[in-house]
């Protein structure tokens, strides 16, 4: 387990479901996006047992907050590359 600041955000990152390093079309500026998974907090009732054990929702980085998550999960020290690109 790990957790990442960004701003005033402190995000434990076995929560991060998806990373979308690249800006929408639709957006001119540059942007990150985590896909986080929050649990819900009904599970604690035995009662309540469900298949669906969160919902997720997009949260989007702009500006340096944007530019140190990509430097962050771009870098081969935190995530494995498994199409390299060699020049």
């Amino acid at each position: 387990m790990a957790f990442i600041k960004i701003e005033e955000i402190v995000v434990n990152t076995n929560y991060i479901a998806a990373i979308r390093l690249q800006s929408p079309a639709h957006s001119e500026q540059e942007s990150v996006s985590l896909l986080i998974a929050i649990p819900n907090a009904y599970l604690l009732q035995e009662d309540n047992i469900s298949s669906n054990l969160s919902h997720y929702e997009w949260i989007e980085f702009t500006g340096a907050s944007a530019k140190a998550l990509r430097d962050y999960f771009t870098s081969f020290n935190n995530v494995i590359d498994l199409l390299p690109l060699y020049h």
